[in-house]
Parts: C-alpha cells; structure tokens; sequence
C-alpha cells in the first residue's frame, strides 16, 4: 500500500499519516565561521602564538629569513626569540622593520634559515626554492590539506610537522588592517619544518596554542 505525498507551500508534507517539516535554507543556523574574499597576493595573517609557539619548540642556528613579512607577525616572533631576522616582503605594507621590498622567487642570495607564512597559492614554488637558498632550516606555515597530494615532499629533508591546534583562524590582511576580529576559521594549518641534516621520514607533533596541552 503506497501513501500520498502532500507538499504544501508551508513547507509540511504527510507521509503515511505522518507530519513531515521541511527545512530551507533560511531555517538552518548562520555558521560561526567566516569566510573572506580571496586576497590576490596571497596575503594572510596568523594569530601571534602560532609564531611564538614554533620558536619555542624548534631551534635554529643563523639568522631567520623571513621573505613574506607582511605586518611581521614571524619577524617579530623571531626578534623575541632572540635571532637576528631579515624581514622582506613583495609589497610594503608598512611594516616598521622590514628590510625592503623583494621577489623571493627571483632571490639569488643564500640564507641560513627561511621562516615564513607563504601565499598559499605557489606555496610549493617558495618551498622548493627556500630549499634551495637555506644552509640549514625551512619552517613554512601550510594548509593541512594540502599534503596528502604533495608526493614530492618525499624528495625533501621534511623532519617536523606541526599539526597546530586549536585551529587558527588566518584571514586575509587587510581584515587584521582594517581592525577587524577573526574567528571561526574552516582550514587547519600544519608547520612543516626541513631540516638540512635530516634523514628518513618526517614526524608529527601537535603544536598547541597553550604550551605543553595533552587532550582529555
């Protein structure tokens, strides 16, 4: 025995005697998350601890490169953490202590250590060419995403990855100009750090914004 379907316009129906409520999309609950324009330049800014944080867990010798400076949330990390620090970025966006304006990727001059968060769009391209500029350690903020289809990081001296936790909200910068509180953020983000003396497969660590944290 089949039963009718009866769709009125309120959004009910009845099935087999049964009252049925359709939910549209006006019904469901906004999401917390925001979702930003894209920026062109790949310009995106992360909370102050997920730099803090990297210093305080891994230790580089030399001088910090860091070729995406932005506003400086890494160069200042880096300052406070006692290294010396090359600051450049492709655009001046006003950062006090940046070193000057540069393409990283037409960078011929050799470094100690490349600290960044890259633009996302050619992170694979800054990576490769970071390898090839830095005598010692790679430390580049990425979208978790991203690497299970980024086979050729086995060709690379991957030593550390830092799965970052609570999830970090990274907006676009002119968000974090224009006053602007992020929250609610949809990616998660890893550290990926290379190191020169590396050998054999990379391991994985939970990097949390509070320190030494252990979930219950």
């Amino acid at each position: 025995m089949t039963s009718a379907l009866l769709a009125p316009a309120s959004g009910a129906f009845s099935f087999g005697g049964i009252a049925v409520k359709l939910h549209t999309l006006s019904d469901r609950r906004p999401l917390a998350a925001h979702v930003w324009a894209k920026d062109p330049d790949g310009f995106y800014v992360e909370p102050f601890w997920v730099d803090k944080r990297l210093f305080e867990v891994e230790r580089f010798s030399g001088e910090i490169c860091d070729p995406c400076a932005g506003i400086g949330r890494t160069a200042d990390a880096a300052h406070a953490a006692g290294y010396r620090v090359t600051a450049t970025d492709l655009v001046d966006r006003d950062y006090p202590k940046l070193n000057g304006v540069a393409d990283f990727l037409c960078s011929g001059r050799y470094v100690e250590n490349v600290v960044c968060n890259p633009p996302y769009h050619i992170c694979r391209a800054f990576a490769e060419h970071a390898l090839k500029l830095a005598r010692r350690k790679v430390a580049m903020i990425w979208l978790a995403r991203r690497l299970n289809a980024a086979h050729w990081l086995q060709d690379t001296p991957l030593a550390r990855v830092y799965l970052l936790t609570p999830r970090p909200s990274m907006p676009p910068g002119q968000v974090i100009l224009a006053g602007r509180k992020p929250g609610g953020g949809q990616q998660d983000f890893v550290w990926l750090v290379f190191d020169r003396g590396h050998v054999g497969p990379p391991e994985l660590r939970w990097l949390h914004r509070d320190g030494d944290h252990v979930n219950s």
